[in-house]
């Protein structure tokens, strides 16, 4: 059993994840794991949990807390009518699909390529943060058939790939297709749902050589009961300051800021 020497230095530096997590996630409404899964890795990293397979560690934990924060703004959003339950419907096979998928890639990458994947589509994501504007259209409405079928695995299977919830895909394709930004965000937490379970399960069952203490298949268990614990309290803290300022400028740093993270896991990829 791990020491208490081994132990507190872990506790606090998740305890500063999950509160940076919370505020960023309420002020932003960036769902928390495109923060998580880099500060997992800088921390676990730090204590000297720096195996080959420790990204696919960070990337189970981070979903196991997309479960929870997920379900919780779900039906929150629900009180207030706001989830698109035609769309959630129709694109959740093949979003589940796509999450199953990503789970058997995960587990047989090693962490220099999850490095490089994360830092390849955080890139993307950071660049639509940035640059990305709200009157961009593909469509009038959410598209069925074969383009349905052909997009709603590759949510799944890439927000896996990534370690992180609906939003940061789900949005901006809802958005792309006139869906109103309220009812994207809302309708993009159920996706994160859809995605988080069932990845989840699987990872329960991945092994993973060296992890940190207790850790459950791929999934650690204090990071995912300190994380929850601490968004829990500072997520509010950061709704309250999206209303106090305007949230744009902050994205665009935001942006700045994932662009460095996604650069820096490009560069520890190549061995640098």
């Amino acid at each position: 059993m791990p020491d208490l020497a081994t132990l507190l230095p872990m506790l606090a530096m998740l305890l500063a994840i999950g509160a940076f997590a919370g505020v960023v996630a309420g002020l932003l409404g960036v769902g928390g794991g495109i923060i998580l899964v880099p500060a997992f890795y800088y921390a676990f990293s730090y204590l000297g949990y720096a195996g080959g397979e420790l990204m696919q560690v960070c990337l189970a934990t981070s979903l196991a807390t997309i479960i929870v924060t997920s379900v919780r703004s779900v039906l929150a959003h629900n009180r207030k009518g706001a989830v698109d339950w035609n769309i959630l419907k129709g694109w959740a096979p093949g979003i589940a699909v796509g999450a199953i998928l990503g789970v058997l890639v995960v587990a047989q990458l090693r962490t220099p390529a999850l490095q490089a994947i994360f830092g390849t589509l955080a890139l993307v994501v950071a660049c639509y943060l940035g640059l990305g504007r709200s009157d961009w259209r593909l469509g009038q409405t959410m598209p069925t058939g074969a383009v349905r079928a052909a997009l709603s695995p590759a949510v799944g299977f890439l927000s896996v790939l990534m370690g992180i919830g609906g939003g940061s895909f789900g949005v901006p394709l809802m958005s792309l297709f006139n869906t109103p930004i309220h009812r994207a965000v809302a309708t993009a937490a159920g996706f994160g749902v859809v995605i988080a379970v069932p990845s989840v399960m699987g990872f329960l069952f991945v092994d993973i050589a060296s992890p940190p203490p207790y850790t459950l298949g791929a999934v650690n268990l204090p990071a995912f009961a300190v994380i929850i614990a601490m968004t829990l309290i500072t997520t509010p803290w950061g709704v309250r300051l999206a209303h106090a300022m305007d949230p744009k400028p902050l994205k665009r740093v935001f942006a700045v800021f994932l662009a460095v993270v996604a650069i820096n896991m490009l560069r520890k990829a190549a061995g640098y």
